[in-house]
């Protein structure tokens, strides 16, 4: 027995050791491929190094990141590193965090069906998804959310039975810091908290200890973004839903489409394996509700998560960026490899081997699927092999606009800038932002709705021209298709501003335009 007990913990850490080397590798691979998105949240950073405090324009006391976690987590590693290279340490935590979501995975999946090779399976194929991969390259705060989730349902369902309040203030450190890492994350806080509290209800217990823990995290925090921004809510959540012009049922069916595709089938076999994929995805997410709720119920809650995420996302319709996407996908992949397991076992009776050949078949055919997601050959930033969908054409465009701002336009730190896309024209030229949507600047969502008949057919976005009217910016950096049908045709526009710079596009219009002011 000390010899199978020695074996199989040998055998867990050769698969933690495994499942390590390709996170790791798939993320350090690709190299950088920052979002736009991700440099707002790295312009807090740098402020807070600068002692400029939680802001992003200076002097301007504005929660404009959906993710103050992210941002002092960035600004403390720039700290003690003494650097400002928060594209490269935005990996480094996305790594360290995706390590401790696979591992959770794995051990989840071996707790329901008892094999570590079936455990494997949602592990590596997280740690390999362009879904995964590309926000962890990109500089997002998305591995952090994720894993705060899985730390808080692994504390919660893989503990030995009896109590602990250290575990029970653990999983209430890992919602909170969940909840500052992203305000969304309330929709997996909500189950999990429901289905603790259920199971210490049984024995005649409250589990105090989780609830000290959320609150020793988010009433300090609640105080003080009360204080500095007259809210703990980001601006940023509100400001989109004003700005952009959004389909109904958007949502819905980006989502439909995003569970349909979780292991990238459309891209090895077409549409019909992503429809078959989808009712797959769908068949194996019942099977594993209903068996986890009658045998694991601390991680029914989680599986529950994905469907209570599309259907919130439903009814909010909230427009949806790329990064959005990925939060359900883990608990997602963890109901499909269970309700697999569950349907296959019974062909033990055929073959004691059967289920987990043909597991692994189809462990092996999704795999495939997953890979078929990457290319050897970006034709964009660094020529290494990447996730397709790590796309970051315009970010690379925006970063030549600014350092031309800069290098041949006299932009400075006291310039004027407006711009859609804040990110990374805000990063690399450091001057004053006049946000158009209004994520660090809601004074500025007044101007919204904007008149249907400014905002160009294929596009989902115009700026309003009496925003740069009142605003009187020094100079405007724009996509052609967000002022076509409005700023380009005004004559006042065109009589007070110049166009200096053009890099040609074939998204978002014919062109990314640098305007600069004539009149003072």
């Amino acid at each position: 027995m000390p010899e199978s007990r020695a074996a199989d913990r040998l055998k867990l850490w050769a698969c933690a050791a495994l499942i390590i080397i390709v996170v790791w590798a798939a993320r350090f691979v690709p190299g950088p491929r920052t979002i736009d998105d991700a440099f707002i949240t790295f312009r807090y950073s740098d402020h807070l190094l600068d002692g400029a405090g939680f802001v992003y324009n200076i002097g301007v006391q504005t929660l404009g990141t959906t993710t103050p976690l992210w941002a002092g987590l960035m600004a403390v590693t720039g700290g003690i590193l003494t650097g400002r290279d928060f594209q490269q340490y935005a990996i480094v935590w996305s790594a360290l965090a995706d390590s401790g979501t696979c591992i959770a995975l794995f051990l989840l999946a071996r707790r329901v069906t008892g094999s570590a090779l079936i455990g494997l399976v949602p592990a590596l194929l997280w740690a390999l998804s362009p879904m995964s991969v590309t926000f962890a390259v990109g500089g997002m705060e998305t591995s952090l959310v994720i894993f705060w989730m899985l730390a808080a349902f692994a504390l919660l369902a893989l503990a030995p039975p009896e109590r602990s309040l250290w575990r029970e203030a653990a999983i209430g450190l890992s919602c909170a810091l969940g909840l500052l890492t992203r305000v969304d994350a309330i929709l997996w806080v909500a189950p999990l908290l429901a289905v603790q509290l259920v199971s210490q209800l049984r024995h005649r217990r409250v589990p105090w200890a989780t609830y000290a823990g959320v609150a020793v995290v988010l009433v300090p925090w609640a105080f003080f973004s009360m204080a500095a921004f007259g809210t703990p809510l980001p601006n940023s959540v509100t400001a989109k839903r004003y700005a952009y012009r959004i389909e109904p049922l958007g949502a819905f069916t980006g989502l439909i489409r995003a569970y349909s595709n979780l292991f990238f089938t459309f891209d090895l076999f077409g549409s019909i394996a992503t429809m078959v994929s989808g009712l797959l995805v769908l068949a194996t997410g019942v099977i594993a509700l209903v068996y986890c709720a009658r045998r694991h119920f601390l991680i029914f809650a989680l599986l529950v998560y994905p469907w209570l995420y599309l259907l919130t996302l439903a009814i909010l319709n909230p427009l949806m960026f790329r990064w959005y996407f990925a939060p359900p996908l883990p608990a997602l992949m963890l109901g499909v490899v269970i309700g697999l397991w569950v349907m296959v076992r019974p062909l033990e009776r055929v073959h004691r081997r059967l289920p987990a050949a043909l597991t692994g078949v189809i462990a092996i055919v999704c795999l495939a699927s997953t890979l078929s997601g990457w290319t050897l050959t970006p034709y964009h930033g660094p020529n290494r092999p990447a996730p397709r969908m790590a796309w970051h054409q315009i970010e690379l465009f925006y970063q030549e606009m600014a350092e031309r701002m800069v290098r041949d336009h006299g932009v400075t730190r006291e310039s004027r800038v407006a711009s859609a896309d804040i990110g990374t024209i805000g990063f690399f030229t450091g001057a004053v932002i006049i946000d158009t949507v209004g994520l660090v600047t809601p004074e500025l969502t007044a101007y919204y709705p904007v008149d249907s008949a400014l905002v160009a057919s294929d596009q989902n976005y115009a700026i309003p021209p009496q925003l740069i009217f009142d605003t009187q910016p020094e100079f405007l950096v724009t996509m052609e298709g967000f002022i076509r049908e409005g700023l380009a045709n005004n004559p006042a526009f065109l009589e007070g501003y110049q166009l200096v710079e053009t890099i040609p596009t074939d998204f978002y219009g014919t062109g990314m335009q640098l305007w600069q002011r004539t009149r003072r």
